[in-house]
């Protein structure tokens, strides 16, 4: 199968911004994830000797197939890009290439290095090296053609919170696994079992895949296809919901029955505009707002259920 990359080169002041700016445009699309080259990225000390040259430019790439949609999507794309330049001021100029299946799902690896988030936990590509140091839970990640690379703020704030409310032998649930690069830090971080759902089969194929680089126990983490919430019938101590806004305030009809009383519910994928109406949501629905934790745009939001 042929694929379009669409790469948008911009030039703004806040290049973290638009960015996301940019991204968001990408995901009306339907696509789960996107490839940012960021020039100004500061490598760290223990990369390894591997590490391929910075990018020159910045830019966000996404990859269309190449059907009989793509023409109209790239219109819907270039127009919105075009609005959000008049009402922003970014400078975007559009790219297109067309390449294999086999090499679209390599294209983005050579910007993906190994990244330490929170207190111990470092995500690392599997094909990079890394040298540890004594207390770090590293985190093996193969993404393949799903999202969550730990490097977008999203992913990063979701590990960040699971560091802070996880409890050693609680039970977990990931709502809209991706890469299961959630699962795979609750499991490091010695929850009693886990469950990950999404709707998308290769995602769910690939978290599978990751879980057993990271050594865990398949009789307490498992992954399953079907929908984000009425295939879940048991209640969990912690839910995630890295997913964009506009699913989670739709999700949340529902979710605070997957939580056991008290139980904690962290939702990330939200740009900060539209952090108000996820928390009147979740305020609705009878959580309690204990967090909003805010990077590079945008926030996650942790929510408590009521112990009674």
């Amino acid at each position: 199968m042929k694929w379009v990359a669409v790469k948008v080169l911009f030039e703004f002041d806040d290049e973290a911004l638009a960015a996301d700016l940019i991204a968001d445009r990408f995901y009306t699309l339907g696509l789960k994830g996107v490839v940012i080259d960021d020039p100004k990225i500061d490598p760290d000390e223990d990369w390894g000797d591997d590490a391929a040259p910075l990018p020159e430019k910045a830019a966000v790439t996404g990859y269309l197939p190449r059907d009989e949609r793509v023409g109209d999507e790239l219109a819907v794309l270039e127009n919105a890009l075009v609005d959000l330049g008049r009402k922003t001021g970014i400078q975007c100029r559009v790219v297109c290439s067309e390449i294999d299946e086999e090499d679209w799902a390599h294209a983005w690896k050579a910007f993906f290095f190994p990244e330490r988030i929170g207190r111990n936990i470092v995500v690392k590509p599997t094909w990079r090296q890394f040298t540890p140091r004594p207390d770090d839970l590293v985190l093996e990640i193969d993404p393949g053609m799903a999202f969550g690379t730990g490097t977008h703020p999203t992913t990063s704030l979701c590990i960040l919170l699971l560091e802070k409310y996880l409890q050693p032998g609680c039970s977990f649930l990931d709502v809209g696994i991706g890469s299961g690069i959630l699962m795979a830090a609750a499991s490091k971080l010695r929850a009693g079992r886990g469950l990950g759902i999404d709707n998308d089969p290769l995602a769910v194929q690939i978290a599978a895949t990751n879980l057993r680089l990271n050594g865990a126990d398949p009789t307490k983490f498992r992954v399953a296809a079907g929908d984000l919430v009425s295939s879940v019938s048991s209640a969990y101590d912690l839910v995630t919901a890295n997913i964009l806004s506009e699913v989670i305030v739709q999700l949340l009809d529902d979710l605070p029955a997957r939580l056991v009383p008290g139980g904690i519910m962290i939702a990330s994928g939200i740009i900060m505009q539209n952090k108000a109406a996820v928390m009147d949501k979740m305020t609705a629905q009878g959580l309690e707002v204990l967090e909003v934790l805010p990077k590079e745009g945008w926030v996650a939001i942790v929510g408590k259920k009521s112990d009674n």
